[in-house]
């Protein structure tokens, strides 16, 4: 199937919350969109649908009143009902269809990756975007894949482009600040990231570092490249 995602619809920081109660995730909200950012995925583990709904509505007026898309991450059926921008899911959750379906045209669909094999699997349905990774080892995920390093993201976008596959690729996993330059200079699209601004004594000062080295990275590359 023709993938129709539009890059430019997809933005190149996406913060991910993490947290061991509603709170957590919703002070983090607020730090990062004072920042400026602009795409949260709330990922709330091991917790009641109902909390997780709750949590979300929440999430949703603060990201609606800064500008800035909601993503859910795992909850299709909570990402529908409450009108969120889009969901992501991992490879052992709901197949890729029955998600689309779910979420209607509109809506953003993400999916994690591990190897070009996933990418070309994923490539098949109009996704969005996939989250690529790790880059490196990370505590935030229990069940880790291989470690890619950047050139295993060297070498899965240049599949891409052999295979003519047109997708956002996401790098994920482990990443810290002084990694974004390089990260970006492999063709990725954007980088997500959790601990390194979650974890931050001053969250909004971290992710304002983030975004100001995002831009300066792509700045770099666009005057190479002219």
């Amino acid at each position: 199937m023709e993938n129709t995602s539009k890059y430019s619809d997809v933005a190149r920081l996406h913060f991910i919350t993490q947290g061991d109660t509603p709170d957590e995730h919703l002070r983090q909200i607020e730090d990062v969109l004072a920042a400026g950012v602009r795409w949260v995925q709330l990922r709330m583990k091991k917790q009641p649908l109902t909390v997780v709904e709750e949590t979300a509505r929440r999430a949703l007026e603060m990201t609606r009143s800064a500008g800035a898309c909601l993503i859910l991450n795992d909850y299709v059926e909570v990402a529908a009902r409450t009108g969120a921008d889009g969901v992501h899911v991992g490879k052992e959750d709901m197949p890729l269809a029955e998600v689309l379906e779910h979420m209607g045209q509109t809506a953003f669909v993400g999916a994690t990756a591990n190897t070009f094999e996933d990418i070309q699997a994923h490539a098949r349905h109009p996704l969005s975007y996939v989250g690529l990774g790790p880059y490196r080892f990370t505590r935030t995920k229990e069940k880790l894949s291989p470690v890619l390093g950047l050139e295993g993201y060297r070498q899965i976008v240049q599949q891409m482009k052999t295979a003519g596959i047109q997708l956002p690729v996401i790098a994920i996993g482990g990443i810290r600040l002084d990694d974004i330059p390089a990260l970006l200079q492999t063709g990725v699209w954007g980088i997500a990231l959790s601990s390194l601004i979650a974890h931050a004594p001053d969250r909004k000062a971290q992710a304002r570092r983030v975004l100001d080295a995002i831009e300066a990275a792509l700045l770099r590359s666009s005057n190479h490249s002219s």
